[in-house]
């Protein structure tokens, strides 16, 4: 009879190990152990009748079959793909930690410490056994300092059961696109765009429609080209303003274009993504898509607590929006991961109460990022060849170096696109950026300066010393 059944640590062969027969088993007594390749393994046993001279007599044999292991993944999980900002953060991780003095610049994590009343509100959260499960849209008490919130900065009016609290706006967005798309439907992305849309909209089953924008435009969607491109089948616009990885700042002039395209559309709705509503740069100001004329019905409103409050570990974001829609997501999140944290529902409230738009603690993190970004626009402006969008908001720089494409470095090879000069810089510069092909533009990089200006002096200086390395190539 069988004993064991061990895998090896390669988990490609399994061994099958065996007792030691006894003398009348009819099993050959030298056997111990089978080794196979590894696979789904049924085990039976039969009964064999010997005959002899005198007599006959039955024994059991085991018999072992194999089947192989049917690895398939779900079609919609192969048609996704994975995050670059994500692998590429990973990569320089790694590199850090092996003892490369690599300087990470592709996360969009802020590089300062959660606000002090933010962190003692969740420490209290704990100290006073505030450590259940709370309802799955979140406590009321969340829930109605976000609908504060919301009329107060953003001029939209909305009820504790018109808000969703998940965790993190990552799970509001990919639970609203889920919740309104049916497969075959279309979700209408302007590039560049956040590396998750186009997958979010795959895992619903529909299909990313990409409007490219340029830069001498700044990156920002002409409702011409949007009104061209939209089909019955148009469910979803997703626009993020302040725009990760760009920058762009949606004047409210053209979100009202937009809105008047949309409204000759009666089945579009818009997912507006507002995580980096607070870090903006005067004299831009940030305009709530739902607060438009005749948008409220038809939006979805999605912001968070990560990236103004510092707060990216708490994992806390909310959605927005018609009762039927934010139900619907609810239903979704109640099977996926229910509430979200207590604790960081009770740092969320704190965060909210810190004052209009985060008060001095928010304004201080975004005085900084301006010094930050003023001073890589200075810089990069210096290099010939390169194109810029000043940003004006969020915390990245997405630059245009094609100018580079085509030359050669000693030792690494041809750059040809975004992705390569990323690993060339990250090979000779040690400094870690998010080409732009992640974001649907080839032409540029993204720089996270969610870092010290000191990091970014010493970053900007690798980089144009990697950058003078390069030659062009000769024609053979």
């Amino acid at each position: 009879m069988a004993n064991s059944l061990q895998t090896s640590s390669s988990t490609t062969t399994a061994r099958l190990s065996l007792r030691s027969p006894s003398s009348d088993s009819g099993l050959d007594s030298g056997l111990r152990s089978i080794s196979f390749p590894l696979k789904s393994l049924k085990l039976l046993t039969r009964q064999v009748v010997i005959k002899q001279p005198n007599k006959s007599r039955r024994r059991t044999e085991l018999v072992v079959k194999a089947m192989e292991v049917d690895i398939s993944l779900s079609p919609r999980v192969n048609s996704v793909k994975p995050s670059k900002t994500v692998a590429i953060t990973d990569q320089a991780t790694a590199l850090v930690q092996a003892g490369v003095p690599v300087i990470r610049l592709a996360a969009g994590e802020p590089d300062f410490d959660t606000p002090a009343p933010i962190a003692e509100a969740g420490k209290n959260a704990i100290r006073e056994g505030y450590t259940r499960y709370t309802p799955n849209a979140g406590t009321v008490e969340i829930r109605q300092a976000i609908c504060n919130k919301l009329k107060e900065e953003n001029g939209i009016s909305y009820t504790p059961d018109q808000i969703l609290v998940s965790n993190g706006a990552k799970q509001s967005i990919v639970q609203a696109v889920m919740a309104v798309c049916s497969p075959g439907d279309e979700v209408i992305i302007p590039a560049p765009f956040w590396v998750s849309y186009p997958e979010m909209a795959r895992l619903a089953d529909a299909k990313p429609v990409i409007l490219p924008t340029h830069i001498s435009e700044n990156f920002l969607l002409d409702p011409k080209v949007l009104e061209s491109k939209l089909t019955e089948k148009s469910r979803l616009l997703i626009l993020c303003s302040p725009s990760n990885p760009t920058g762009s700042v949606y004047p409210k002039r053209l979100l009202e274009e937009i809105a008047q395209v949309v409204a000759k559309h009666p089945r579009l709705l818009v997912l507006s993504d507002e995580i980096y509503e607070h870090i903006i740069y005067a004299p831009a100001t940030h305009t709530s898509f739902a607060s438009l004329p005749g948008m409220w019905e038809r939006t979805l409103t999605v912001n968070g607590f990560s990236k103004a409050f510092a707060m990216t570990g708490w994992r806390l974001g909310y959605l927005a929006g018609p009762k039927h829609f934010v139900s619907a997501c609810g239903k979704i999140q109640s099977q996926f991961t229910s509430g979200a944290s207590s604790i960081a529902q009770k740092a969320g409230v704190a965060a909210l109460g810190l004052g209009y738009a985060g008060g001095e603690a928010v304004s201080i993190m975004v005085k900084a990022f301006r010094e930050r970004r003023d001073f890589l626009v200075k810089s990069f402006g210096e290099l010939e060849g390169v194109k810029i969008s000043e940003p004006k908001g969020a915390f990245y720089l997405f630059i245009d170096f094609s100018s580079y494409y085509g030359t050669e470095a000693e030792g690494f090879g041809k750059i040809e696109n975004s992705e390569s000069l990323c690993r060339y810089l990250l090979d000779e510069g040690q400094v870690a950026l998010v080409p732009g092909d992640a974001f649907g533009d080839d032409s540029c990089m993204r720089i996270s300066y969610a870092a010290s200006l000191t990091t970014l002096q010493a970053a900007v200086e690798r980089i144009k010393k990697a950058l003078l390395l390069l030659r062009r190539a000769v024609p053979v």
